[in-house]
């Protein structure tokens, strides 16, 4: 009896923390599609940057999906950043925006190649491209990269390609930006 009512409770407690969701169910969230918040990135998803000897993979983006965007949301902006890149200076890995209101998710590796259907337009990371997959270091700890969401009011077309963060981060002030929401996944090798 005394090891059943042990086993119930420990079924209970790992039943509760695989279904809690930190906030309100209906909060603006990013999730990677089987990859939990803070999970490892898989090998593959290095960048793949022929002057970078750190960049050993095959710059595939990790899928992406997201819910409950404000009511006035426009568009989306994705930023991906390597806050400890450049030894601390950080690394913009990815810039895109103009992802239409009706988009919410982003196939494996879609986000890392150049648009189709207007999904989205491409900014420039620090690289000369729009998307680069974590470069970090060989023998560093595992490094956070953390990618943003942002929901805004601009119409899908309204900025033009080759923006850097910098650039589109300038371009929604003014109350442009609605909400937004980040998730972190984590890449060594």
């Amino acid at each position: 009896m005394r090891l059943f009512l042990l086993l119930t409770f420990v079924v209970t407690i790992l039943t509760g923390c695989a279904t809690t969701q930190e906030g309100p169910p209906t909060a603006f969230r990013l999730t990677a599609p089987g990859m939990p918040d803070n999970a490892m990135l898989p090998p593959k998803m290095a960048g793949n940057f022929a002057k970078n000897p750190n960049c050993t993979g095959q710059n595939i983006s990790p899928p992406l999906a997201w819910s409950h965007a404000p009511d006035k949301t426009r568009s989306f902006v994705i930023l991906w950043d390597d806050q400890a890149g450049r030894n601390g200076l950080g690394v913009s890995h990815g810039v895109v925006y103009g992802i239409p209101a009706n988009v919410n998710v982003f196939a494996e590796g879609e986000l890392a190649v150049a648009p189709t259907g207007s999904r989205f337009v491409p900014g420039k990371s620090l690289f000369p491209t729009h998307w680069v997959g974590p470069c970090p270091p060989k023998g560093n700890a595992p490094q956070h990269y953390v990618m943003t969401i942002i929901a805004t009011t601009l119409e899908p077309g309204a900025l033009p390609a080759g923006l850097n963060k910098t650039e589109v981060l300038k371009a929604l002030e003014g109350g442009k930006a609605l909400r937004a929401a980040s998730l972190s996944l984590r890449f060594a090798q």
